[in-house]
């Protein structure tokens, strides 16, 4: 088994210090195999925002698989927004914008979806999509294959259209090629687990998908904080969300979500059948 620790729109700039400490001493508990950060790692991409955030990144165990999100690119300065649009993110955080992590169980691939001609929406491409097929050439088919993005590649009630990657038609159907089982993302500040089975209309696939809420931002957008601790066997995944508890300082489960994969279909399990080992 496998687990990751999935954090998702810091926002460095806007945070909220008072859950700095306790999140980072729960994610040393949990140590998990990796910790993935799925964008906005910073308020307005600011050099002092990325600063705070690399320094309270490396307070995390690793290995990490982190992907920049549309706030990591400037949005008031022209020149950078344009000419450098992630030259920050590369300089304080990290200069792979793809960061892959591989081992005998599982795959985890980032992609990233920031760009500078939009201020929120997010857009993966065709070279983006074939250099994950490259990655996962041959490697056996038991190795969990998880794809992370900020943009989501779907979307929890009451989202807008709008906040769904662009092109992900296109990258879905190579992805049910490959077989991948899990999309991570953030940018929505909404948690939510589920299959894609409704949105994409793919024989005999359905991938799953775990969308985080805000970790540490002040832009809760009326969620709690909180962040997922997704557990990865083979033939099932189960996804903890863990949510701020004010009354007594502390990130807290608030529910867990299960799931199991029949072929290369991932669908939620009552907790009666999960229990029963069907």
């Amino acid at each position: 088994m496998r687990s990751l620790v999935h954090l998702s729109d810091l926002h460095f700039g806007r945070v909220d210090a008072m859950l700095l400490d306790p999140l980072r001493e729960l994610v040393h508990k949990l140590a998990p195999d990796v910790v993935v950060v799925s964008g906005d790692l910073t308020q307005r991409a600011k050099s002092e925002q990325f600063e705070e955030a690399k320094a309270w990144l490396d307070t995390l165990p690793g290995p990490q698989i982190i992907v920049p999100g549309n706030h990591d690119i400037s949005l008031y300065n022209v020149f950078r927004r344009f000419l450098l649009p992630l030259d920050r993110y590369k300089r304080y955080i990290t200069d792979d914008l793809d960061p892959v992590y591989i081992d005998d169980e599982i795959a985890v691939l980032g992609v990233n979806t920031a760009r500078s001609l939009t201020f929120k929406d997010g857009r993966v491409n065709k070279e983006q999509v074939e250099k994950i097929r490259a990655t996962l050439s041959g490697l056996p088919k038991e190795v969990t294959r998880v794809v992370v993005t900020h943009h989501p590649f779907d979307l929890p009630k009451g989202a807008e259209e709008d906040d769904l990657v662009d092109r992900a038609h296109m990258a879905m159907d190579v992805f049910a090629e490959l077989g991948i089982d899990l999309l991570m993302a953030g940018h929505l500040h909404m948690s939510h687990a589920g299959n894609t089975q409704a949105r994409y209309k793919i024989s005999e696939y359905a991938a799953l998908v775990v969308q985080a809420g805000t970790a540490t931002s002040t832009r809760g957008r009326g969620e709690v904080n909180s962040f997922n601790v997704i557990r990865i066997e083979p033939q099932r995944i189960e996804v903890d969300r863990y949510g701020w508890d004010s009354v007594h300082n502390q990130f807290q489960v608030l529910n867990t979500e299960k799931f199991m994969r029949s072929g290369n279909v991932w669908t939620e399990v009552p907790d009666g059948m999960m229990a029963a080992g069907i």
